[in-house]
């Protein structure tokens, strides 16, 4: 069950991937016709991007952003559950909040309608929430 358990979070990693190279592929031609990474300013961010480039392509960013967000206490949920021992429903609602946070990616680099996307953040983070509390469960009931 231990690698049941951690294949979601693989495929999160992988999926944070992938849009780390949409992002970089969508931002770099659109800085190209700015005048390219040359003509960025000494010590610019990501950040100073808004309003230079267009919305929709920065939205990218601002998902890939919340991928380093929220999922940092996805993957140690899920290393405490791997390491305590997960049961069944804990592989589904692992499976679920990556699926879900796929779903939010898409819709917040593509629509990015704020009240679908906060629905399927409010969803994975429900999801979140039942693994943490199994895991804090199995942790602190432990003698």
């Amino acid at each position: 069950m231990q690698a049941q358990i951690l294949a979601p979070a693989a495929v999160l990693v992988l999926w944070t991937i992938v849009m780390l190279f949409w992002m970089a592929g969508t931002r770099l031609p659109a800085l190209a016709k700015g005048g390219g990474l040359g003509a960025a300013k000494p010590g610019g961010r990501g950040q100073d991007l808004e309003g230079v480039i267009p919305d929709q392509i920065n939205w990218k960013s601002h998902n890939y952003t919340h991928l380093m967000e929220q999922p940092t206490l996805f993957y140690a949920t899920v290393a405490i559950l791997a390491i305590m021992g997960p049961v069944e429903h804990d592989v589904l609602f692992a499976w679920a909040y990556v699926a879900l946070r796929i779903i939010h990616s898409i819709w917040q680099a593509t629509v990015n309608k704020v009240p679908v996307r906060f629905t399927l953040f409010l969803l994975s983070t429900l999801c979140l929430l039942m693994l943490a509390l199994h895991a804090a469960k199995l942790t602190l009931m432990t003698a």
